[in-house]
């Protein structure tokens, strides 16, 4: 009798550099789930129909990377979450229905969770660096977890403020003048700009208002230690870095193609980190 196989893939342009497969396959090969995960570079001109029709290419579902979260969103129906955010990044068919969520958020603070088990219970102020989709997926999750000021930096004050008026009082737009005060009483910093990332400019930041339970975090994962968080270290800081954050955002799409929650392991984390040295 012939069984059809699970397939979903990550969908973007370009998207040849992906490490969705790799992340995805590690989890088949450990569950021996009977899967797939492939790479779907599709240029703009075509995403809305690829998209509408994932059932069509043979697949339950999809990871979206840019420029095609704006098409993803608008094309299915999306959760509470993504609604919140504004941003999908995970799509899975329900009874032939395209639903959407965004897990950035719930990757992060999962990220958070290993790093310094119990940061929500101390982390009071956070100060968070950019005021792109990944930061309101981030700001969105920190607010969710109780922590009462978010405080937003970006040279465009206007996303900011934009920010605030969805969220609510609790996000607390600033300027970048404003980051060494805000820096004294941050329980968290955490940079969602490229700044660090290879091929860009560094973060020039002075991390000695911190204080020494302050945590640091930068979701850039190329390099894999920013100029950043090697800074953080030096003082003894706590730090989680982008590729926690990578793992962990994974689960739920996995879980809702192929129907078990995986779990990552230091084993995947080491095996990705590895893929990544070269880079």
């Amino acid at each position: 009798m012939a069984t059809t196989t699970p397939a979903s893939c990550v969908i973007g342009f370009p998207a040849r550099h992906s490490r969705s497969p790799k992340l995805h396959g590690y989890w088949l090969d450990k569950y021996g789930i009977n899967g797939a995960y492939r790479i779907e570079e599709v240029p703009p001109e075509a995403v809305e129909a690829f998209i509408s029709d994932l059932a069509g290419h043979g697949y339950v579902g999809a990871n979206v990377t840019m420029p095609h979260k704006d098409a993803a969103f608008r094309l299915s129906q999306p959760d509470e979450k993504a609604r919140a955010i504004g941003a999908a990044n995970t799509l899975w068919l329900d009874d032939g229905v395209l639903r959407a969520t965004n897990t950035d958020g719930d990757g992060y603070v999962a990220s958070l969770d290993v790093a310094a088990p119990g940061w929500c219970d101390k982390v009071d102020d956070a100060l968070v660096l950019g005021a792109g989709g990944a930061s309101r997926s981030i700001v969105h999750a920190l607010l969710e977890c109780g922590v009462a000021n978010v405080h937003v930096v970006n040279r465009t004050v206007a996303k900011t403020e934009a920010m605030r008026e969805t969220f609510g009082s609790g996000v607390k737009p600033a300027a970048w003048d404003d980051v060494p005060s805000l820096l004294e009483r941050a329980g968290l910093l955490v940079n969602t700009t490229s700044l660090g990332m290879h091929g860009q400019p560094p973060l020039e930041i002075d991390l000695a208002p911190l204080a020494t339970d302050a945590i640091v975090s930068d979701i850039v994962y190329v390099p894999l230690q920013t100029p950043l968080l090697a800074a953080a270290m030096a003082r003894g800081l706590t730090t989680s870095d982008g590729l926690e954050m990578l793992l962990h955002q994974a689960v739920r799409g996995f879980e809702l193609w192929f129907g078990l929650r995986p779990e990552v392991t230091r084993e995947q984390y080491d095996m990705m980190a590895a893929d990544l040295v070269d880079v």
